[in-house]
Parts: structure tokens; C-alpha cells; sequence
């Protein structure tokens, strides 16, 4: 049961393509943004679409393989576990933020056009 704390799993589309950031010591980190969503209909019978936005991160090996495929809107799979932190912005305000460090990912529609796969 232990796999199960702080566990987090998630089918969507990518929102934007990948901000990927190298770093002095050479290690790698990818950012992207990931859309999920789900409808459902309301008392008056119409038909609503709720999509959620989640921030999900990448180091090393994983970066490099979303630098390489992952561009906006693509499908994926993600699998790993919510960080939340804090920082403060240009102007001294405390943000916050909760991201998805990522363990697993699956590419779920084809290559992207132009990667020659």
C-alpha cells in the first residue's frame, strides 16, 4: 500500500508545448502544462465541459524524451505525485503552487509531425 501515498494518475492533452530549462550542472527539467476534462449534463439538460489545468515536471531522461515528442496537444498519460511549494514573485507576493512530479509517462497518440517517427 505504500505505492499509494501520494500517488496521482492522469489522462489528457498537453496545453502548451514543453518550457525546457538546462541547468549549470547539465541536468535537464521540462515543464508542461496538461488539460483534463470531463462533461457531464446540468438540470436543464445541457451538456458542460469542466477542464482542469495541472502543472507537471520532468527531470534527466524524462525531459529529454519530452523535449524530443511532446508538443501541444498531445495526448499522455502521466503518473506521480502532487508537490506543492511556494515562492515569491517579482513584486514580493507569496505564490503557491502544486505541481506533478512526474514517474511515468505514456504517449498516447502517434508521433508529432515533423519528428521523423
Amino acid at each position: 500500500m505504500n505505492n499509494l501515498r501520494n500517488s496521482v494518475r492522469l489522462v489528457g492533452n498537453v496545453g502548451a508545448d514543453p518550457k525546457i530549462m538546462v541547468y549549470d550542472n547539465g541536468k535537464k527539467k521540462a515543464q508542461i502544462v496538461m488539460a483534463t476534462s470531463e462533461s457531464y449534463k446540468n438540470s436543464q439538460g445541457e451538456r458542460i465541459k469542466e477542464t482542469q489545468w495541472h502543472n507537471v515536471i520532468a527531470w534527466g531522461q524524462q525531459a529529454a524524451i519530452i523535449e524530443k515528442y511532446i508538443e501541444k496537444g498531445k495526448e499522455i498519460a502521466v503518473e506521480g505525485k502532487l508537490v506543492h511549494r511556494s515562492y515569491e514573485d517579482k513584486t514580493g507576493n507569496k505564490c503557491y503552487i502544486t505541481e506533478i512530479v512526474l514517474n511515468e509517462l505514456l504517449m498516447i497518440g502517434g508521433a508529432p509531425a515533423g519528428s521523423g517517427q
